[in-house]
């Protein structure tokens, strides 16, 4: 008796002696985005695993070291809440989200339990995903509804695709934009989508979206009737493809004003839209209780928001009908499932938006298992062959028929990152593999949020 007692003990680590000793990163592209992956390592061994939204931003993450090291891992809220003022919207919160995400991989394994158990247990035991759908150039609503139905064909349940001025481009009399803009707007999308090297095609990609960085009432940008007709038709030609009965929800509409986005949703009312994602900013609340209450179609964001309380203006104003929140820039784990307990109360489901490694994936259904108006998970990787190996441990394909397992393995599931499928896709401007980071131990500022 006392052997099988014994055999359950995990004698891998002592997490009230677990200290953190080093925080490195390693960039890969490909995958299907730059992505910026960390590790947090620790006087026992346990490695935890992590990664930044959006390659590039890794400084956020690297600023925090100093913070972290020497303190045991397993103490994820007390060492959140030191580090969370460092975060903000939109990419701003991707040190502090990574860090998290690395800590409750820490603490699982070193208590040798998944990270759902640590959150109260599970609702479910799989979590639906769909896939963000992209069609490259110049193509039809047919050829979109072709694309959604293979997804289909894989066993997706769910389907999601763009719709907005991007489809607009090189037709004639479509968009009423100031003298010169369109052109221009038009001229740095082509030139980005043709570019051979990287550095040519980031160049026109930045100048294609120089007017992005106008917030949407600002832009002048709207749609013609023509517009709107072409639009509504791109809907109808998906719809003829894959049917009525799968949900199909749409996102990046370009920088179009209220009004125009009010005037587009009642034209897809009858196309039975899932929801309309991101159509303004999401800090206009008063823009979105105007949106909402216009149209029958459920209006969504959230994939920007930092922190449950950035989305309670949102709920309580009755703005949303489902929110987006990615774990890399919403707060980690514990925040997201924080702020769907949050959404649940105004009847608000949660869907969660994730474009990056298995890692990623995995800390979303760690958080979407352990929150019961979860509602699905964006994958953004299926056409990438790669995917699946860039981590070891997880079962493969990690996505099947649409779905992922909730995994029963300690942490998040993932052993560790394959550095050899990594070096094959080194990030040119970051070619070195899990390079020190010592200059970041020691950085220290009078930085507390109060006196």
């Amino acid at each position: 008796m006392q052997e099988i007692i014994s055999s359950a003990v995990n004698r891998n680590s002592f997490p009230s002696d677990l200290k953190i000793t080093d925080i490195r990163f390693t960039d890969i592209v490909g995958a299907p985005m730059h992505c910026t992956l960390m590790k947090i390592y620790t006087n026992q061994g346990i490695v935890g695993l992590s990664e930044v939204r959006d390659g590039g931003n890794r400084v956020y993450a690297e600023m925090l070291k100093s913070r972290l090291l020497g303190e045991n891992p397993c103490n994820v809220e007390k060492l959140f809440r030191r580090v969370k003022q460092f975060g903000g919207p939109a990419r701003q919160g991707g040190g502090v989200c990574a860090v998290e995400v690395g800590l409750w991989d820490l603490a699982g394994k070193a208590y040798g339990v998944p990270v759902y158990q640590m959150l109260g247990g599970k609702y479910r035991d799989r979590i639906r995903c769909y896939c963000d759908t992209d069609v490259e150039g110049k193509h039809t609503g047919t050829d979109m509804g072709r694309a959604l139905k293979a997804r289909m064909d894989k066993g997706f349940t769910f389907a999601k695709m763009d719709l907005g001025l991007g489809e607009l481009f090189g037709e004639p009399g479509t968009i009423n934009a100031p003298l010169g803009m369109l052109a221009e707007m038009e001229e740095a999308h082509r030139r980005a989508w043709e570019a051979r090297e990287p550095e040519e095609k980031r160049y026109w990609r930045n100048r294609a979206y120089d007017w992005e960085n106008i917030a949407h009432p600002f832009t002048g940008i709207h749609l013609t009737e023509k517009g709107f007709d072409q639009l509504e038709k791109y809907v109808s030609d998906v719809r003829d493809v894959i049917g009525y009965e799968i949900p199909l929800a749409i996102d990046h509409f370009g920088h179009l004003p209220l009004e125009d986005c009010i005037r587009l949703c009642r034209r897809l009312e009858k196309y039975n839209i899932a929801w309309a994602e991101d159509m303004i900013p999401w800090q206009y609340t008063d823009q979105y209780v105007r949106l909402s209450q216009s149209t029958t179609v459920p209006i969504c964001t959230g994939e920007d928001i930092y922190l449950a309380e950035g989305f309670e203006p949102l709920l309580k104003a009755r703005g949303v009908s489902v929110i987006h929140p990615d774990i890399l820039s919403s707060g980690g784990i514990l925040e997201n499932k924080h702020i769907g307990d949050l959404a649940q109360r105004y009847g608000v489901a949660m869907a969660v938006h994730m474009a990056e490694t298995p890692v990623s994936a995995l800390a979303c259904v760690h958080s979407a298992a352990a929150t019961e108006n979860f509602y699905v998970l964006e994958n953004h990787s299926v056409d990438v062959p790669w995917w699946n190996d860039i981590t070891i441990g997880p079962e493969k394909p990690l996505v099947k028929d649409g779905f992922i397992t909730v995994p029963d393995a300690p942490g998040l599931g993932v052993e560790d990152y394959n550095d050899e499928v990594l070096r094959e896709h080194l990030h040119p401007d970051y070619p070195e593999l899990w390079p020190e980071t010592s200059r970041w131990d020691n950085v220290y500022s009078h930085d507390r949020t109060w006196s």
